[in-house]
């Protein structure tokens, strides 16, 4: 099995080493623009990996595609992919990248090929963590996701433009749109990270959320930020992030009914980002070579995955996931 990775950057250099260290993969194909990435990918995964330098060749030699490069390519890269009939796994968190890539599903589903939108922490784990949970309740009524945390430099910059931008909430069968930095909450995120004031931002988890399950009446995302963060957020990053990332954590809330009483469950993660997302993608991508995708087409994990067996994999790459339960939630 040959599996390309497109962007060798601290969640892309960490999917082919994943893969390359649990035999998943026979050869990774790893794509850069960066030579001095590239550079350290090559000195550190062995024989195995194949590095290609930009600009690169029109064809793409592999089984597999993970997308894992920066804002701004990944639409791109998911439109070739498709038209050359080639599954896909995409580790996409913009919002507005993630609603233009929902819009080749027709093209995906025509083709017959897998495209696995939003496979990294979050979007990505809280979607798995998100179907785990609804099957705890006769009616989930709402859905609301929270992040701490960036994986790198990419990830910190679109991080830090969607403070600025419209935050989308799906309301009783419409999207609200809200004012980024907006709409403070203190939410608890599993040690070490604890407590955190977190905000509405331009964040794509309620796109995908809506997507796999229509019926919720109310999905909602923040993301943790410091007042420097808001004040900051129309203007270019005044410090650059750090190259992998520090402590993050996510943390999925549902409120539903269960009988006739109503319940709230809490499912959440903390790990650095970058490697919460690469082994999510990583995990993602061997679900595509082993065939154990539950559909063709284009859509995100909670709608490709059994959530039981997919956490249980992550559980192997070290990622563990804590529920906490309401005082009437199910044992």
């Amino acid at each position: 099995m040959k599996v390309a990775v497109l962007g060798a950057g601290a969640v892309g250099a960490r999917v082919a080493r994943q893969l390359l260290a649990a035999d998943t993969a026979t050869q990774v194909l790893l794509r850069d623009t960066s030579a001095e990435r590239l550079a350290l990918a090559a000195r550190t995964l062995g024989d195995r990996v194949v590095i290609e330098h930009h600009p690169f060749p029109a064809h793409l030699d592999a089984d597999v595609v993970v997308v894992a490069s920066p804002r701004g390519t990944q639409l791109a890269a998911a439109e070739a992919s498709i038209a050359v009939g080639r599954p896909a796994v995409l580790v996409c968190d913009g919002l507005a990248e993630t609603i233009a890539v929902l819009r080749l599903e027709a093209s995906a589903r025509e083709a017959g090929v897998p495209v696995v939108v939003g496979a990294g922490f979050a979007p990505g784990l809280t979607c798995v963590l998100a179907a785990h949970g609804m099957s705890w309740f006769d009616e989930v009524e709402e859905i609301h996701v929270s992040k701490m945390g960036a994986g790198g430099p990419a990830c910190a910059l679109v991080h830090h433009r969607a403070l600025s931008r419209i935050s989308y909430d799906w309301r009783d069968g419409d999207w609200v749109r809200r004012p980024g930095g907006s709409g403070r909450e203190l939410c608890w995120f599993p040690e070490p990270v604890g407590p955190r004031d977190c905000y509405r931002a331009a964040l794509a988890d309620p796109v995908l959320l809506h997507h796999a399950f229509p019926g919720v009446g109310r999905i909602t995302s923040r993301m943790a930020a410091t007042r420097r963060d808001r004040l900051t957020a129309p203007m270019p990053m005044l410090t650059p992030a750090h190259a992998e990332g520090a402590a993050g954590a996510v943390r999925v809330e549902l409120r539903g009914r269960q009988g006739a009483v109503q319940d709230t469950v809490v499912l959440g993660a903390a790990e650095r980002p970058a490697v919460a997302a690469a082994a999510v993608a990583a995990t993602a991508t061997e679900w595509v070579l082993t065939g154990r995708l539950a559909m063709s087409g284009m859509a995100g994990l909670a709608e490709m995955v059994d959530p039981v067996e997919f956490l249980r994999d992550l559980v192997e790459r070290g990622l563990r996931s804590e529920i906490f339960k309401g005082d009437h939630a199910p044992a």
